[in-house]
């Protein structure tokens, strides 16, 4: 089994040997980067190994934790990122979580608590890349195969059918996480080159320097590191399709070269002496305005006029709340099939709960919230609290008190405790008395085993125990 690589980044470097000597003993390989700069350069970077979990610090010059988030999430969205820092306001959870965290550990945490976060992102991402795996094989996905009754999707699909019977450019258009990736696939499958290669390539996610060479290959000893002959994306996708997304973040040098490819139907590979012929279809996505990127002088106009022949916008996910509901049931049914699990249902409460948040990172984002909840949950039926991110960000707001399990207020008699929200003059509670209603429940109900305690509430013993030192709650 190969072992696991996590990314710290952290500019301090007594939180660096700490973090390395817990990773390590858990059996981790470890790197580290000292600036975001750095972590983005090297989280980017498709030549070196693949990175499993970043341990991201918040706080840092230049670059920030969130800054990092908002750089590498277009490109890799399922990347797990747990952040770290020493600030646990809810406005800081909830910026974070936004941006595109998985986790959220203040520091400082134990080594308990890091070994816990770390064995979920990765359980998580175990999901998340079986079930990416096979919704990305072009032959699973079609037309027929996509969950969607809203206006919006019916109209994306049926433009596309009707795309998918000529070999004209087209431009995929939304916002990330809508599914571009998934019509490219199913456009191509219902082409006459269904049987040809479908080829991806995320324009955003390639180092500049390295472009060219990805996209239309090079000799060996054409440039430093070129030991040998490497074919391009174009030559790989010879008589099928090539898709670009994210085409808008493509370099005003490349464009240009891009533009002669689909013009002239050939390509220059890096350091050869003549031109290669390429049959290829091409279907390009972004996530950005490209007209406005061309008025910016971005993105050149004649290309945008090549690749926007045949436009499908596809909508955002709080405008489809018809299909959550299906949408939600359909991954369900997949994490199933393929862990050869039992199925989990949605309660009425997270089904509410789920269609009313907006959903800014869209269907991916709603995968893998359900691969999480799924995860983590010990039943068959997933509620609200399955959900935590959602509760963050307020979209789970029950109306009524939330009930807990029968408890004390530690070392008592057994009894009903509920957690009431509001003051007895109607407002809102503050979070500490809040949090210490919640521990003092906890105690109770699990007879003051601090093992158990920290496990559910999902904190280390040490933050455990300082809290009830804080809460006067000792023994």
């Amino acid at each position: 089994m190969n072992e696991k690589r996590i990314l710290i980044v952290e500019d301090e470097l007594t939180q660096i040997t700490l973090l390395e000597g817990i990773i390590k003993k858990a059996g981790y390989s470890v790197e580290t980067a000292t600036s975001g700069k750095i972590a983005t350069q090297r989280i980017l970077n498709t030549n070196a190994p693949a990175l499993d979990v970043i341990l991201l610090d918040l706080m840092m010059p230049e670059m920030n934790g969130i800054e990092v988030l908002q750089a590498i999430r277009p490109s890799l969205p399922n990347l797990p990122v747990i952040m770290l820092t020493a600030h646990s306001s809810i406005s800081t959870v909830v910026d974070a979580m936004r941006a595109g965290a998985n986790d959220f550990i203040v520091k400082p945490a134990s080594a308990e608590r890091i070994r816990t976060a770390l064995d979920a992102a990765i359980k998580t991402t175990s999901f998340v890349g079986e079930i990416t795996g096979v919704s990305d094989k072009g032959g699973s996905i079609n037309f027929d195969s996509m969950v969607g009754k809203s206006a919006g999707i019916k109209h994306a699909i049926k433009l596309s059918r009707k795309a998918a019977t000529a070999t004209i450019p087209v431009l995929i258009e939304g916002e990330s996480g809508v599914g571009k990736e998934v019509f490219a696939h199913a456009i191509h499958a219902a082409s006459d080159r269904k049987n040809k290669p479908f080829v991806a390539v995320n324009c955003g996610a390639i180092p500049e320097n390295l472009v060219e060479s990805i996209l239309f290959g090079h000799e060996k000893g054409s440039f430093t590191g070129a030991t040998e002959k490497r074919i391009g994306k174009f030559q790989e996708a010879h008589g099928g399709t090539l898709f670009l997304d994210e085409v808008g973040e493509l370099p005003l040098d490349i464009q240009v070269k891009l533009l002669r490819a689909i013009q002239e139907k050939e390509i220059d590979p890096v350091g050869g002496k003549q031109s290669t012929q390429v049959d290829i279809r091409i279907i390009s996505a972004t996530n950005r305005n490209l007209a406005e990127r061309v008025s910016d002088g971005a993105f050149r106009e004649d290309l945008f006029y090549r690749l926007n022949v045949y436009p499908v916008l596809l909508p955002p996910l709080r405008n489809r709340k018809d299909d959550i509901r299906d949408l939600a049931e359909y991954f369900l049914s997949q994490i199933s099939e393929m862990e050869g699990l039992p199925k989990c249902s949605l309660s009425e409460a997270a089904v509410t709960a789920i269609i009313e948040y907006d959903w800014p990172g869209n269907i991916r984002q709603l995968q893998n919230a359900l691969f999480r909840a799924v995860i983590l949950t010990d039943h068959e039926t997933l509620q609200p609290q399955d959900f935590p991110h959602l509760m963050i960000e307020g979209s789970i707001q029950p109306s009524a008190p939330v009930a807990f399990l029968p408890s004390t207020a530690f070392k008592g008699p057994q009894e009903d405790v509920y957690l009431s929200l509001h003051n007895t003059d109607g407002h809102i509670r503050n979070l500490a008395d809040l949090e210490k209603d919640i521990i003092k429940a906890a105690l109770g109900r699990y007879e003051g085993k601090m093992t158990e305690v920290a496990k559910r509430l999902k904190i280390g013993r040490s933050t455990l125990y300082r809290k009830l030192e804080e809460y006067g709650l000792g023994k």
